[in-house]
């Protein structure tokens, strides 16, 4: 995690501030002032107030409907729609239907099977929409009126925002999804990133797919993509987070799993570390001399191996040499990554690549009956 001077504050989700625009409409829909500002019920008992930015009243071919808007305040976290505003459209719907979602402009509709939302649907997550039939539940307990109403949610500019996410390969078309378990936003959280890559596997699952590629960026993505030609959603954006990605898959698997990323990335994960950030695990150089000495590396490149200041660079000095550090990481990695699978049915396969996104080492799966291989040098 960052380094900050103050602790760092917290923010609210989509679904929150989707559950807050749609409270006041509702209370405006059954004839009172749009609260200003408004109060919502979070999952976990809290109960945060939100300034209204918008009020809309108006009729259409359902009979009057009114809406309402707030600004998404997501704290410190560098969230892509941190200063959105997300709106919720209210209408009454027939007698006995209850809640019903629409999309509104700027969030998405599911198209592809495995995502927690049937296709067709809006992508409106589960969480937030019992935090908004609660909400409107209580607006029309307290009005003495039906709770059947429509609510429309969009997001401002939310197609263009919905680029930046991971929503095109899960099959959410456009616009974002309103998302959050908790209501809450924490700053640098890694519980988003895991969640898309976890639904990235539900979805390729659900595709019937039987090889998917996880990725820790762009480079390895295209280096993967060009050699085997996978469909996006045969994608994994795993980033840092090698060790949510294994531990989903060996809970839900799929036959096939290529491992791509970057030299000094994998060699962390050579090591058995689970978490490939810079700032959390460092490159260790007396590790990459031990496996160099174990390529038969002379003692004059093992100390400057030692005294190196960039995987890159020793990458180059192994290169020089005529030594195969990359394979030798790449194969180290494939254990480590074996072991989390644990007896899962996938095959692993490991593909490292240099800071150009070229190739440069690989581990091919083991033939059926090889085994595993040990795992005791990781750390020697």
């Amino acid at each position: 995690m960052p380094e900050h001077a103050t602790p760092l504050r917290r923010g609210w989700t989509t679904g929150t501030c989707a559950t807050a625009a749609a409270r006041a409409a509702a209370e405006a829909l059954f004839g009172r002032e749009f609260p200003d500002p408004v109060t919502v019920t979070l999952p976990g008992g809290q109960t945060p107030a939100f300034a209204l930015a918008v009020t809309e009243r108006g009729e259409g071919a359902d009979g009057p409907w009114t809406a309402a808007g707030v600004v998404k305040d997501a704290g410190d976290d560098p969230d892509v729609t941190h200063g959105a505003l997300v709106r919720a459209r209210v209408w009454r719907g027939a007698p006995g239907s209850g809640v019903s979602f629409r999309a509104g402009p700027g969030v998405g509709t599911v198209t592809l099977p495995g995502l927690p939302l049937p296709v067709g649907e809006p992508a409106i997550n589960p969480v937030p929409r019992s935090m908004i039939a609660q909400a409107l539940g209580e607006a029309a307990r307290e009005a003495g009126q039906p709770a059947d109403l429509v609510v429309e949610v969009g997001v401002e500019n939310g197609e263009q925002l919905a680029k930046r996410t991971m929503n095109g390969r899960l099959g959410i078309i456009g616009g974002l999804s309103i998302l959050g378990t908790t209501g809450i936003v924490v700053p640098y959280s890694c519980a988003a990133w895991i969640a898309s890559i976890q639904r990235g596997i539900d979805v390729a699952r659900a595709a019937g797919l039987t090889h998917v590629a996880a990725c820790t960026g762009d480079l390895s993505e295209k280096a993967v993509v060009a050699r085997y030609g996978l469909s996006e959603q045969a994608l994994l954006d795993m980033g840092d987070f090698v060790g949510g990605t294994l531990k989903y898959l060996r809970r839900h698997p799929i036959p096939r799993l290529t491992l791509c990323g970057g030299f000094a990335k994998f060699g962390k994960l050579a090591r058995g570390l689970m978490d490939l950030h810079s700032k959390r695990n460092s490159v260790d150089f007396d590790w990459l001399a031990g496996r160099l000495a174990e390529l038969g590396a002379g003692p004059d490149l093992i100390a400057e191996v030692r005294g190196a200041n960039t995987a890159a660079q020793v990458l180059g000095m192994a290169d020089a040499a005529g030594l195969p550090l990359a394979d030798h990481v790449a194969e180290l990695a494939r254990r480590a990554a074996q072991d989390v699978l644990e007896d899962a049915p996938i095959a692993v396969e490991v593909l490292v690549t240099d800071r150009q996104g070229r190739i440069v080492g690989s581990a091919p799966s083991p033939a059926p009956g090889e085994g595993r291989g040990p795992s005791e040098a990781w750390e020697g």
